[in-house]
């Protein structure tokens, strides 16, 4: 992962933070474990590890598609750390945080739940969507996330939150049921506003991806989705067709074997039930991508 950091020119300084962090907390850390996809973006990551090295929390604010999850992901395998993740939604309470009581051995006990067990193993701790939550239901987190450091679990003792221990949380403000963080809870982060992935970037992540495609059809499949991504951004889609694990996983069927127009109306065109958009998301398509291409011609044998 370190590797990956400075073939991007990532600032020496942080990576030798990085790895100063992990000789503290992780010396005999396995380097083998990568993440699914990596992150590309030299700005955002300097930041993002500056803000985690400071022993900050981070909140990754920014439009669908724009990876905040797979940065999320790329920073915990960087500083050598587990993932704790959290899905938040409306109905999300302190126990589906904190942990809950439950009846073993005879007795009642507490079961941590996964902001517990970061903070104790010294875990990062992804609390995915955090703006689709209630208010009340994030106030047990202000304690954790500011300089106290601790949960105080009702009925049970004090938790003193691991050194090591990181909570990066994601929002989208797009999504129905989001709302505006409170005053208190946003504090208490150093907010990184995430950037559309630039073409560039888009281009190397399907390379990587996918290292037996042609690169004629790298460059097309790359400008399809900035062409969907235009088109949502002037109003003339909406953003449920802006899918880039549903562009990756269409390529994953065609590599396959499966017909490029099936796989990207699987991706792509059917995440919208609305006729006329699905009928301009097929233009768009065709626009790039021929309707007699097939498995040998978008990849190497």
């Amino acid at each position: 992962m370190l590797k990956f950091l400075e073939e991007e020119q990532i600032d020496p300084r942080v990576i030798e933070g990085i790895r100063e962090f992990r000789r503290r907390f992780v010396p005999e850390a396995d380097d083998t474990v990568l993440p699914r996809y990596f992150y590309y973006g030299k700005e955002v990551w300097e930041q993002a590890a500056q803000a985690l090295l400071a022993g900050e929390n981070l909140l990754l604010a920014g439009a669908k598609a724009t990876g905040k999850n797979v940065l999320a992901e790329n920073l915990a395998a960087a500083f050598g750390r587990p993932v704790y993740n959290v899905s938040l939604h409306i109905n999300a309470d302190a126990a589906s945080m904190l942990g809950t009581d439950t009846f073993k051995d005879g007795e009642v006990s507490f079961r941590p739940g996964p902001v517990c067990e970061a903070a104790t193993e010294g875990g990062f701790c992804v609390l995915d969507e955090i703006n689709m939550a209630r208010n009340e239901a994030l106030a047990v987190l202000h304690s954790v996330l500011d300089f106290r450091r601790s949960i105080q679990i009702p009925g049970y003792q004090k938790i003193r939150i691991h050194p090591a221990s990181r909570f990066i949380a994601t929002m989208n403000y797009g999504y129905a049921g989001t709302r505006e963080l409170n005053e208190a809870l946003s504090s208490r982060f150093m907010v990184l506003a995430m950037p559309e992935i630039a073409k560039e970037d888009l281009s190397r992540l399907l390379e990587k991806e996918f290292p037996s495609m042609k690169p004629e059809y790298v460059k097309q499949f790359t400008s399809l989705f900035i062409d969907i991504r235009d088109k949502c951004r002037s109003g003339e889609l909406t953003e449920k067709v802006l899918d880039l694990r549903g562009l990756t996983g269409a390529l994953r069927m065609m590599e396959g074997g499966l017909a490029p127009c099936q796989a990207l109306d699987m991706g792509i065109t059917n995440k919208t039930a609305d006729d006329y958009e699905q009928s301009l998301v097929r233009d768009i398509i065709s626009s790039r991508i021929s309707r007699k291409a097939d498995r040998d011609t978008i990849f190497t044998v």
